[in-house]
């Protein structure tokens, strides 16, 4: 969530000169600055590895009120589907400025610079001295990380390249992850969040970290097994929480939010819980991304599909009986079989109309027929009026906002959890489950 961070008060450097961090990172926000470490705990001095609000990188070192060193991209990283490798190697001790502190991401290493002001010679920085260090936030409490975090490395006394954490698919050509890099940690070095929520350090140096703020939750979303989350970049989205799972329409009118995942073909599987339902008529279903509009609903357009709360469908603004209501806390799966163009409904397990999403081209109990050779996203939306509406979304996370499955369904793919059986076929919409 919004105010979730880690925090550790670092001991004697092995080498406070030299280190090297790198994280993997899912953005789902992409609002106000964004710092995903930092040390101290004052504004002044403070060493701060950030995302900008304008989607740049901006690294930089402050004392006395003045900028030391700092270093902002060209570019501008605003993908909200995929993760983010990005890697730091600072050491001062280098004879040329320009090697004094290496940005990679994604294993490409970034040589030119928006702003650029170099590391002096043997200068030592606050990071990787015996001061409060915190991931998710900046060292004065704010900034906070949106997003996810996977396999983050801190390095004590050695800067090590992109290429100790990564590699390049010689087959598909992406930056693919190194599970287990070999690297000397140093004592203030830390290996975290390596295939769980644990704040324990696996390194071996002991450096384990505590919850400053928030709540931390495992996520079947990582590098190697992208999860669809709804999507930031198609609005406003600041009403987006808990990385990008959880929709709360506070804007006083119509809302839509969409999953950054869509299929032409296959079966997928998802999940939304109405967590407290609100405004007129909150819908869930999919939508042609074509016809998406951030301040309307689903079921308006000719390409959207929705099932909403008083029991209706509805489609090209056309709304008629189907299944039964729901309310806050009832759980909705969405099974969409792009093979057979059909799209069903199940309310707390129990699939409305009688529906069997099995049931191939016969399409028994199914909400609509959809439209042939379409490219569709699941997505939610909610009428104004009314309390603001919140909806947490499992697309196979395993999770609705900070709270577990209660008992995971069955899932023969093995991608993915979800709270209730997922049918026989179909998938989570994941990249993975986009290849089954």
């Amino acid at each position: 969530m919004a105010t979730t961070y880690l925090t550790r008060v670092f001991g004697t450097p092995t080498n406070g000169k030299k280190f090297t961090f790198s994280a993997w990172m899912k953005r789902s926000l992409f609002t106000g600055d964004q710092a995903f470490f930092s040390t101290g705990n004052s504004s002044d001095p403070i060493t701060t590895f950030r995302w900008n609000s304008d989607g740049k990188i901006y690294l930089f070192y402050l004392s006395g009120g003045s900028m030391v060193w700092e270093f902002a991209t060209n570019s501008f990283y605003r993908d909200g589907n995929g993760w983010y490798n990005v890697v730091i190697a600072f050491d001062s001790t280098e004879s040329s400025a320009g090697d004094r502190l290496k940005l990679w991401v994604n294993g490409e290493q970034i040589t030119t610079w928006s702003t650029e002001v170099n590391v002096s010679l043997d200068m030592t920085p606050t990071m990787n001295t015996a001061v409060r260090h915190d991931l998710g936030t900046n060292g004065s409490g704010g900034n906070y990380f949106n997003g996810s975090m996977s396999h983050v490395h801190f390095v004590d006394g050695t800067a090590y390249p992109a290429s100790t954490f990564g590699s390049t698919d010689a087959t598909t050509g992406e930056w693919k992850i190194n599970t287990n890099p070999t690297v000397t940690y140093g004592d203030n070095g830390f290996f975290l969040l390596k295939n769980d929520a644990s704040l324990t350090d696996q390194s071996g140096e002991g450096n384990n970290f505590t919850l400053g703020a928030g709540t931390i939750t495992k996520t079947e979303d990582n590098p190697s097994d992208v999860f669809s989350i709804l999507n930031a970049i198609t609005a406003n989205s600041d009403n987006l929480q808990y990385g990008g799972l959880r929709f709360v329409n506070n804007s006083g009118g119509h809302d839509m939010r969409i999953s950054t995942l869509g299929a032409y073909a296959g079966k997928f599987y998802a999940e939304v819980k109405a967590t407290t339902l609100g405004g007129n008529y909150p819908q869930i279903g999919i939508i042609n991304p074509d016809k998406f509009d951030d301040y309307n609903y689903i079921g308006k357009s000719d390409g959207g599909y929705a099932y909403l709360s008083n029991g209706n469908k509805q489609y090209n603004n056309s709304a008629t009986a189907f299944g039964n209501t729901y309310t806050t806390g009832d759980i909705i799966g969405i099974a969409m079989d792009l093979d057979n163009h059909k799209l069903y409904f199940s309310k707390n397990g129990t699939w409305e109309d009688s529906g069997d999403p099995t049931s191939g081209s016969t399409g028994t109990g199914s909400a609509f027929d959809l439209v042939t050779g379409v490219f569709y996203c699941f997505g939610g939306s909610s009428s104004d009026g009314g309390t603001d509406p919140v909806y947490d979304w499992n697309f196979g996370n395993g999770y609705f906002g900070t709270s577990a499955v209660s008992s995971a369904g069955t899932n023969a793919s093995n991608i993915g959890i979800f709270e209730y059986d997922v049918p026989s076929g179909y998938t989570a919409l994941s990249t993975k489950g986009l290849n089954e």
